[in-house]
């Protein structure tokens, strides 16, 4: 690629660029960059949100660049506290250990594993020692930190911050000064803290990494972050028909900035995408693509024929769950006991919304399910079980 080309590659759908000429200048070295991103293991279970930053060092490496995923057994210990409103508790050693391998099971589904440096802060913060963290911040002022946003609104509503939390973004810019890194990439709640790496590298006489952020996806909702809590996302580990089925769920407008941040096409191939075909079809083509990538393409061509027969037709899988139920039995307790519901109110809400379904008729009422012949179960599109007693 030509220099502009690899520029538009490597900064497509990227937020903060710090800076535009710094990029260019690295890129034109012609030498083999050194890009950095760090992950805190405290939330080991990886979603759709999280593979956008993934997909980019990705992007790196594509390049042929030196892509280090830095696990946070150190500053773990700390806890990020970004974005939080009061002290974060501090996990263990054990508990963070346990994470980081969990977190490089997942991330191997996008990034080359051969060629992808694993290495885990402990090994120079740990060595750093009192008089190392006494000198690393001394090169940073107190000012400077309470205008970081989170800190800033604790500090104003006399909320309490811990000192140890000033720490963390000091020991992730020692990060980068250990590493001699030419790049920081995060999502853009991350911005300060890899900006205070910038900042500090020259007076460890290194020249400053280049900052780039990349955006936090919106969940199938498309209003708020993907997140497991609001149950607006899609894991990386769900089964491939699942994943089929929430990417379709998605709005026409949601489904091009997900073409963008969550796979591999350039804006141009984007562009051409939008020219031509329909949006059914060019949504299908973003689902297999997506579970290409975390499955197989073979997972891929079964998911959309599920999704082909049992959503668009509505037909009944051929294959699914089997469930012996000792009948009469009410039916929102059939539905937790066949696991189509988290609780009996989770099942009551579903039949009174008219998402329940036995043998295709729907059912308006919590009523008790006597016994007789097997029936199927349908919860919601995608949820089924055949029922025997």
């Amino acid at each position: 690629m030509l220099i502009e080309e690899q520029i538009a590659y490597l900064t497509k759908g990227a937020v903060d660029v710090v800076t535009p000429e710094a990029i260019k200048k690295k890129l034109e070295s012609k030498k083999t960059l050194k890009v950095k991103v760090g992950f805190d293991p405290s939330a080991p279970d990886i979603h759709l949100g999280h593979t956008v930053l993934m997909r980019k060092m990705k992007h790196f490496q594509d390049l042929g660049h030196d892509v280090v995923f830095l696990i946070g057994d150190f500053t773990g210990l700390i806890g990020d506290p970004t974005g939080k409103s009061k002290t974060r508790p501090v996990l263990t050693r054990e508990e963070i250990l346990q994470n980081a391998e969990t977190y490089k099971e997942q991330v191997f589904k996008i990034l080359d594993p051969v060629k992808t440096i694993v290495d885990f802060n402990s090994r120079w913060l740990g060595a750093l020692g009192s008089e190392g963290f006494i000198r690393l911040a001394s090169r940073y002022n107190v000012a400077r930190m309470l205008e970081r946003d989170d800190f800033k609104k604790r500090y104003g509503s006399q909320q309490p911050i811990a000192i140890h939390e000033f720490l963390y973004p000091l020991a992730q810019a020692y990060d980068s000064v250990f590493l001699e890194a030419d790049f920081e990439l995060g999502g853009t709640d991350q911005l300060f803290n890899l900006l205070v790496g910038r900042d500090i590298m020259p007076k460890y006489d290194l020249e400053p990494q280049v900052v780039l952020t990349t955006p936090l996806l919106e969940g199938l909702d498309g209003v708020d972050k993907m997140s497991k809590s609001l149950g607006n996302y899609v894991g990386v580990n769900e089964p491939p028909a699942d994943m089929f089925g929430k990417l379709m769920s998605i709005s026409d407008e949601l489904m091009w900035k997900y073409y963008e941040l969550l796979t591999d096409l350039s804006l141009a191939q984007i562009e051409a995408l939008k020219a031509g075909g329909d949006p059914m079809s060019t949504k299908m083509g973003l689902a297999r693509r997506i579970i290409t990538d975390f499955h197989s393409k073979e997972a891929a061509d079964e998911a959309q024929l599920h999704f082909d027969s049992v959503i668009r037709n509505k037909e009944a899988p051929g294959e699914m769950p089997e469930h012996r139920a000792a009948v009469p039995l009410q039916l929102s307790r059939l539905m937790t006991d066949a696991a189509l519901a988290g609780s009996r109110s989770e099942a009551r809400r579903l039949i009174q919304q008219g998402a329940v379904s036995i043998d295709g008729e729907k059912v308006s009422e919590d009523r008790e399910i006597a016994g007789g012949p097997d029936f199927v179960l349908k919860v919601g599109k995608r949820r089924y079980a055949r029922i025997t007693s």
